[in-house]
């Protein structure tokens, strides 16, 4: 894959001879024409990639490849381990240092309990990388540039006809386009970040930009890269609201925001401009801490949270501040769910009713306050009432309950 910085055509996939894939430029094409963002065309280049890869090594052209190859090639990416990119400042030594951290399997973080990046691909990588090849098939299956027969094929083992047959229009669609080598991923419920944790990782940030960006993160639950992108001109302490372009239709919203927010924003400003950082409406509303300015960008946002963690142990990302301030909205009474919808830019409810749905932290801590109801229980147990016929005030007189 490569970056062209070219408006018309972002990204190219070159084979091994640096000659443009044809076939993939249309489909890069297609994809444009349907409204998909540049991060979509990168993020599906990566997928036809490791596919061109994988038929340069069994020796099949694309429009040659079968269910076999398409087969093969899930399995493959089952078992074969995740190419190790070297770091940048060691693109001229592509063997790791001795000192580097060997990567876990999967292994769960104890303070998070999110696994953290194995050797192996996710079910979730699997299952993108089988839906972009298939669509990739599917168009030139239309334009009648391809093979005949799609190699990654629907599954229709799970169904007798058609899919949504005899569908109830007053029901929702079941989503039944499945295909034949599409892992099963797991429905993984979103995390969120603790009170308590929360509080000692805000402690543990070092300037202002950090903090305003955490607390901005947190309460407006905009994305990490659509917060990042904010010019000054669309933070309005006024009106206590940012403004954000949306990832997926690109519309621009405002969103509220907390006080605290704006206060961090303010000292962090304020510190900046003295130092000489760029002003004005157009600017970046965040940049670099040092000269020379630069926008700041989301890997860099990203190692600072992490080493904000260090002390904790935690692996929290970016996006796991958004689920918290999620959470937290969707937790209050007083605030409807459709205004969390709103908020959040979902375009369907049910996405955002997924955070109504208790945590596993939650679902631990009611399950032992059950537990030491019962024990309090047992060990306090509550006297029988009096049989008929006897006066309960005589009786507590009588045994000493009241004098």
């Amino acid at each position: 894959m490569a970056g062209t910085g070219d408006a018309w055509e972002p990204y190219l996939l070159l084979d091994a001879d640096d000659v443009v894939v044809r076939p993939v430029a249309a489909y890069f094409a297609e994809l444009q024409a349907a409204d998909a963002s540049k991060s979509t065309v990168y993020s599906y280049g990566n997928d036809l990639l490791r596919w061109w890869r994988f038929l340069y090594a069994v020796d099949v052209a694309w429009n040659r490849a079968t269910r076999v190859e398409a087969r093969d090639f899930m399995r493959w990416m089952r078992i074969a381990d995740k190419p190790v990119r070297p770091h940048w400042r060691h693109k001229d030594n592509p063997e790791p240092p001795r000192s580097a951290p060997r990567r876990s399997s999967g292994a769960v973080n104890p303070v998070t309990g999110k696994s953290r990046p194995g050797r192996k691909y996710a079910a979730s990588t699997r299952a993108h990388a089988e839906t972009v090849l298939r669509a990739f098939y599917d168009y030139h299956l239309q334009v009648g540039t391809g093979p005949i027969i799609n190699p990654f094929p629907l599954d229709r083992s799970r169904r007798k006809g058609r899919a949504n047959a005899h569908h109830n229009p007053l029901e929702p669609f079941k989503k039944e386009r499945t295909g034949r080598y599409r892992p099963k991923t797991p429905q993984r419920i979103p995390k969120r970040i603790p009170d308590e944790v929360f509080t000692e990782l805000f402690a543990g940030l070092n300037h202002h930009r950090d903090r305003a960006l955490l607390a901005f993160w947190v309460s407006s639950a905009a994305r990490a890269e659509e917060l990042l992108t904010v010019p000054q001109q669309h933070a309005d302490p006024g009106q206590q609201v940012i403004g954000v372009t949306r990832k997926g239709s690109g519309a621009f919203q405002w969103l509220p925001a907390s006080p605290d927010a704006f206060v961090w924003l303010r000292l962090y400003q304020e510190e900046l401009w003295r130092k000489g950082a760029p002003r004005g409406r157009t600017e970046p509303l965040w940049c670099t801490l040092r000269r020379p300015w630069r926008p700041l960008t989301y890997p860099a946002a990203r190692a600072m949270l992490i080493r904000a963690q260090a002390l904790l142990g935690s692996n929290y990302s970016p996006h796991d501040l958004r689920h918290t301030g999620a959470y937290r909205m969707a937790q209050d009474p007083d605030m409807p769910i459709t205004d969390v919808q709103q908020i959040l830019g979902h375009a369907s409810l049910s996405t955002t009713q997924i955070y109504t749905t208790p945590t596993a932290e939650d679902v631990i801590a009611s399950a032992l306050a059950h537990h030491r109801r019962r024990a309090e229980g047992r060990t306090a147990p509550t006297a029988a009432p009096p049989s008929s016929g006897y006066n309960p005030d005589s009786l507590n007189v009588l045994f000493g309950g009241r004098s």
